[in-house]
């Protein structure tokens, strides 16, 4: 699902208008994304935690040759899902 088929699913479950919508999810996905930024965890109890982790450096392989680069260290983003979530979709499949 995309992020347009999203809006519109939210559309359908909520009777609000398609611009409302899209600014709000625009608006969570922006806080979400700030948050995250500064380092700070986002929870949604039963959904899951955004948090982000330290990669440290590394050296990797390039494919199809046999030279070696320096991977920089860098921040990522962990999710790990809810329990309410993990049931829901075990239970669907």
């Amino acid at each position: 699902m995309r992020k347009a088929e999203f809006i519109n699913a939210v559309v359908e479950k909520t009777g609000l208008s398609k611009k409302d919508v899209q600014a709000v999810i625009n608006a969570a996905l922006e806080v979400i994304t700030e948050a995250l930024k500064k380092g700070d965890s986002v929870s949604f109890i039963g959904f899951g935690s955004f948090t982000t982790r330290r990669r440290a450096q590394r050296k990797a392989k390039v494919p199809g040759s046999k030279k070696v680069v320096v991977v920089p260290a860098t921040r990522v983003v962990k999710f790990k899902v809810g329990k309410k979530l993990k049931e829901a979709v075990a239970k669907g499949a």
